[in-house]
């Protein structure tokens, strides 16, 4: 500590280039891994069925008829069979539609169907009846919880209340859920675009798969897919999307190790004369060598350490305001506790080694011909 504190302004440029590095590592480290965690328990949540199946790949283009409907119900192994309609609206015509979800939720407990992040606790009798906004349809048009809001359905305004808010990482530009039901009943539509299927105990979800394409008309044509490839898709489109933060990340070591090198290079040159005496004293190459080492691991943990807090700053700011404002996503604080392990290890040990490298002229027989200069 001694030896750095006499030379503070190469100590501060090696400081700032790990410091700089690894609060961006970590900050983008942290800010992935709770969105990761975020999608997954997301999935978890909203595929709670066997099977899934939609009438076209692009959403609310091809339809489920209601004999159709009853026809998969009554397919061998099928326990319940839950349908949904998914459709269009316009509430202002600067924004992109909005999707309206009709689909079947239970009022006494909607969070047994909807991934909730907030809901009122009793519906007023009387009032309006309920409808549940996402978190990107509340931000974006201002529904709050318990306001009512009014929906241009089936050519008429139909009022609302807004009975719950719930995540939905599926659709950035919000989407309103409304009781099947009660969308029958104001639009006559018993139509579907998507099921949702749990099968009876010991019943494999391939072999239904394969009874609704072979056995129904036209169920060649549906997409279906059991939860797990749904969320193994949807992860995979996640870890493809932000592949370019990992390369962000190794940018954000390397240019932190040149930084280093270029620090430590320069502070072992204006150190030379110094390492000569030491080699004239009897000090070998290897003692030098760990002396740089150490050096190195010093200016590098206290980097890590206050790389660390600043990224975990910064990471909340990600997480809670730049997030919220741009996406309308919500999302849980996950610490990726092994990967950041992992992470100070390696930054450890990259830049301790680099310091030893950068240093090795001060190891060779330059340094103690510096010495014999100056007599």
């Amino acid at each position: 500590l001694l030896q750095l504190t006499g030379a503070p302004g190469q100590v501060t440029v090696s400081l700032a280039a790990i410091v700089a590095s690894v609060s961006l590592m970590v900050s983008m480290a942290i800010m992935v891994g709770s969105f990761r965690h975020s999608v997954d328990a997301w999935l978890d949540r909203i595929l709670p069925a066997d099977l899934y199946f939609r009438a076209a790949p692009g959403g609310d283009t091809a339809y489920l008829a209601p004999d159709f409907q009853s026809r998969v119900a009554a397919v061998p192994g099928v326990r319940r069979a839950e349908f949904l309609r998914e459709t269009q609206l316009l509430l202002d015509p600067a924004r992109p539609r909005v999707v309206l979800l009709a689909r079947s939720v239970d009022r006494a407990d909607p969070a047994r169907t909807l991934p909730l992040t907030a809901t009122l606790p009793a519906i007023v009798e009387g009032g309006p009846p309920p409808v549940w906004v996402s978190e990107a349809a509340a931000d974006l048009y201002g529904f709050a919880l318990g306001a009512v809001i009014t929906l241009p359905l089936a050519e008429r305004p139909v009022t609302s209340t807004v009975a719950g808010i719930w995540r939905d990482y599926a659709r950035q530009g919000g989407a309103i859920v409304i009781e099947r039901e009660r969308y029958i009943a104001l639009t006559g539509d018993r139509t579907a675009t998507n099921a949702a299927l749990w099968l009876q105990p010991g019943v494999a979800a391939e072999s239904v798969r394969d009874a609704i394409v072979r056995d129904l008309p036209g169920g060649e044509s549906l997409e279906l897919a059991l939860p797990g490839e749904i969320r193994a898709a949807s992860l995979s489109v996640f870890d493809r999307t932000f592949a370019v933060t990992y390369a962000l990340e190794l940018a954000a070591v390397a240019i932190g190790l040149v930084a280093l090198s270029s620090s430590f290079g320069a502070l072992v040159l204006a150190r030379r004369r110094e390492f000569g005496m030491l080699r004239h004293l009897g000090m070998t190459r290897r003692q030098i060598g760990w002396m740089l080492a150490t050096e190195g691991a010093t200016v590098s943990g206290i980097g890590l350490v206050a790389g660390f807090s600043l990224g975990w700053v910064i990471s909340l700011i990600l997480i809670q305001v730049v997030n919220r404002q741009s996406f309308h996503w919500g999302m849980e604080l996950s610490m990726p506790w092994q990967a950041l392990a992992a992470l100070a290890a390696i930054v450890l040990v990259l830049a301790t080694g680099t310091a030893v490298t950068s240093g090795r002229q001060a190891m060779g027989d330059d340094a103690v011909r510096a010495v014999k200069e100056d007599w």
